[in-house]
């Protein structure tokens, strides 16, 4: 398993959806508070599941185009 690569992705993927989320709660004119809690919470659910089916489909051997994680046969 790739698992440095993993984690370098899955923080650079939590910090631009984190940024993502609340800049748009903020220019929706939400408090500041709000959306960096909003921004927080929704960045690690939605980066969370993307790192289990990830994994998932790493050790069933299903192939990914964009994550390139598997060796070429």
């Amino acid at each position: 398993m790739p698992i440095r690569k993993w984690i370098f992705q899955y923080v650079m993927m939590v910090l631009a959806l984190f940024v993502l989320f609340a800049g748009v709660q903020n220019l929706k004119g939400r408090e500041l508070e709000y959306a960096l809690e909003f921004g927080v919470l929704w960045a690690f659910v939605s980066s969370t599941i993307f790192l289990i089916v990830r994994i998932r489909n790493y050790k069933n051997r299903i192939a990914c185009q964009l994550c390139n994680d598997l060796p070429e046969k």
